[in-house]
């Protein structure tokens, strides 16, 4: 009788991954036998995906669903075929509340008496004379993607930031800046190196050119013109490497996709420092809600690793305010992710996004992230 068992629950696993395309029902009265001609049809399958794209085969497991494009903060996920236009709007939106210290929540008053230049949470001998309280981090972007092959895509994101910071005076007054512009330009090419009846794999070559300005200055609130702390620049004013490789899974009413990337400064900027090297990794589940496979749920882990800034401005001075210490950037974050996507009658995609974090562990003081989220449209022609 176990052997039976065993028997029958080896071969529906076995009848899953070689034929994803069966429903559950079909899998629960699959037999042995049954094996080894979804076998043969997957070789088959493998045969015809070589010999033909996936973009014209309506047959293929990604035809016309709306999942094969990653959630709405990621990018790089997807390639069109050759001579395909993508163009796309996101706006996303970022808010921070409060004071943290590595895993600790601080007080207004813990985060004023917080001094970087002793051993993290032991108070100093002077203080600050004041503290960022929330913030505000808006995006506007443009995203356009050509397909110069049915496995290589083009694209570039201007993009467009509006960074809003609340502050508290160590004598009880409050004080607001804010700085919007045009962000760093980033652009680059999708290579789908693996292209296989059920999944995916994407390279992702992306650069940003320093097209954000780093050295706006504000009258608030001393009065006289002086430079955004770091927080509140609008680029990183270097080139930067941005590297990532997409994993993508397909089954009949679900998809998995796994994402890797990172943000490497090249170089030391004109105001003498460098933003820190930024490391991710995402995993997310997609579950297809309706018949048409118009409409899907989406779920999201996210990893992210920042170190400190290497370098300094000498224009800021790291004791008046916490936003000001290049060595209080870096952090470890585990963000939880989740979304819907609808494919509009005419094509269009519509995508949203919202996450919190989990865990922050924060280098020094610095404000701690409570929610942010991003909202799509996109249209392919």
């Amino acid at each position: 009788m176990r052997e039976s068992v065993i028997t029958i629950v080896v071969a529906a696993l076995s009848t899953y991954l070689l034929c994803p395309s069966l429903s559950a029902q079909s899998i629960e009265t699959t037999s042995v036998d049954c094996v080894e001609s979804c076998a043969e049809e997957r070789f088959r399958c493998s045969d015809c995906c070589t010999s033909h794209n996936h973009n014209h085969n309506h047959d293929d497991i990604r035809h016309g669903r709306v999942d094969t494009h990653a959630p709405a903060f990621l990018m790089g996920d997807h390639v069109h075929e050759a001579g395909e236009w993508m163009v796309e709007y996101k706006y996303s939106n970022m808010y921070m509340d409060g004071n943290r210290a590595g895993t600790n929540r601080l007080t207004d008053q813990q985060a004023l008496n917080f001094i970087g230049t002793v051993p993290p949470g032991i108070p100093g001998v002077s203080a600050y004379g004041a503290t960022p309280t929330s913030m505000t981090m808006e995006m506007h972007m443009l995203h356009i993607m050509r397909g110069v092959t049915d496995d290589i895509t083009a694209y570039i994101m201007p993009m467009w930031m509006v960074n809003t910071m609340d502050h508290l005076r160590r004598d009880g007054t409050t004080f607001t800046t804010s700085n919007s512009g045009f962000s760093d330009l980033h652009f680059g090419a999708l290579w789908r190196v693996y292209n296989g009846c059920t999944d995916e794999l994407i390279l992702n070559f992306r650069f940003s050119a320093p097209t954000g300005d780093i050295d706006n200055v504000t009258s608030i609130p001393t009065g006289a013109p002086t430079e955004f702390p770091y927080p509140m620049r609008l680029g990183h004013g270097t080139w930067d490497a941005r590297p990532a490789i997409t994993y993508r899974s397909y089954r009949e009413r679900a998809s998995l996709g796994l994402q890797g990337s990172f943000v490497l400064p090249m170089g030391i900027n004109d105001s003498d420092y460098r933003v820190g090297n930024e490391y991710r990794a995402n995993a997310w589940f997609s579950y297809l809600l309706d018949s048409d496979k118009k409409l899907a749920a989406m779920f999201r882990i996210e990893g992210l690793w920042r170190s400190n800034f290497v370098g300094a401005d000498p224009q800021l001075n790291p004791n008046l305010i916490s936003t000001a210490d290049p060595d209080m950037r870096g952090g470890e974050f585990l963000n939880f992710g989740y979304g819907t996507m609808y494919m509009l009658p005419r094509g269009g995609r519509l995508n949203f996004e919202a996450t919190h974090p989990i865990v922050q562990n924060l280098r020094g003081v610095q404000l701690e992230t409570d929610w942010a989220f991003a909202v799509s449209y996109s249209k392919a022609f």
